[in-house]
């Protein structure tokens, strides 16, 4: 009997990294749902989902709606039946320093990019508890535990969902769930955000580099599904060495990002009229923006860290062996000294 393919959610999924993770999950032969705002983005990526010869269920939805939500979920499994996997991916935000971001705007990127991952959360495990089964991956960034300048908005829910997932991931323990869920920590990425965030800066906003090719995130995203008892997984080393600067010392780089980050989020050319803002409305609403940003070239496409990350308990395991045998080789070797 042919295994039914597994229904996968993925919000943001016209563009960016949810349009790579919707299509990474259809090469896998996964039946997918596909939730953002544009339509002509969503039609897009269903095209490609389909292209790969699986299911594809494009939802126009704005997750800041929670009823929009829920609705949605009903829908996926009304069509597709029960969902297996929930990739919280949506988000917006704002390029400005703080005092120049409107309580409003400030508001909107809040309900977008942490109330949105809240609201899909609560809709996926509405279902999948009773079954006791299903995984719910929230994508974070390195900024979840790392705040940068200009973009206090996008860092402050970031933040929010780290804490609030450990709560939660507390609570499925607790209640010896086999529901799982666990957070994927991404790097700067090579996606269409950076030419429709409003911003407010005198020059065109860009990732601080190393960028990444959004397929490594999806690529880590498909990965955490499968192996969802790991808390999170870090992508890429600028990742790794973030974390582990601010763990060590979150002083001096604050004063590093004082002095360099401005800089670096910003590229050559003034900003040009009014360009496009998806704040509060899709772009990719008639025009298709697809997966990548303006920034392929030199782009990481498969950096070894996520690898490693990737294969971590074997890597431990072999660790392990190597000095288990190094150490047996070593005492046979005295021996043979003492016994001669």
């Amino acid at each position: 009997m042919r295994k039914k393919p597994s229904v996968v959610v993925v919000t943001g999924a016209s563009g960016g990294v949810g349009r790579a993770t919707a299509r990474a999950f259809a090469e896998r032969g996964a039946s997918v749902a596909l939730l953002a705002r544009g339509r002509a983005g969503l039609d897009a990526a269903a095209a490609e989902v389909r292209g790969c010869g699986a299911e594809a269920l494009p939802l126009p939805v704005d997750v800041a709606d929670h009823r929009a939500v829920t609705e949605a979920a009903d829908t996926v499994e009304e069509k597709f039946g029960p969902v297996d996997v929930w990739v919280n991916n949506a988000f917006t935000g704002v390029f400005a320093p703080f005092v120049e971001i409107e309580p409003d705007e400030f508001r909107r990127v809040t309900e977008v990019t942490y109330l949105g991952y809240v609201y899909g959360t609560h809709a996926a495990l509405s279902r999948m508890l009773p079954r006791d089964h299903g995984t719910i991956v929230q994508v974070g960034s390195a900024l979840a535990y790392r705040g940068i300048p200009l973009q206090s908005a996008y860092c402050g829910a970031k933040h929010a969902i780290q804490g609030w997932n450990e709560s939660l991931r507390c609570e499925l323990l607790h209640q010896g769930s086999k529901v799982r869920t666990t957070m994927v920590q991404l790097p700067a990425l090579n996606t269409p955000q950076f030419d429709w965030v409003l911003s407010r800066m005198p020059l065109r906003p860009r990732p601080v580099a190393p960028v990444y090719e959004p397929e490594v995130a999806a690529r880590a995203i498909v990965h955490a599904a499968a192996h969802p008892r790991r808390r999170e997984y870090w992508v890429g080393g600028s990742t790794v060495a973030t974390l582990l600067a601010n763990a060590v010392v979150p002083g001096l780089l604050d004063h590093y990002l004082a002095r360099t980050a401005y800089r670096a989020q910003q590229r050559p050319g003034p900003v040009a009229g009014l360009p496009p803002v998806n704040l509060w409305h899709p772009v990719d609403g008639a025009r298709d923006h697809g997966a990548h940003g303006d920034f392929g070239a030199g782009a990481r496409a498969r950096p070894p860290q996520l690898w490693l990350s990737e294969h971590r308990g074997a890597l431990a395991a072999g660790t392990a062996f190597a000095a288990a045998a190094f150490a047996a080789l070593r005492t046979r070797m005295d021996h043979g000294r003492h016994d001669r």
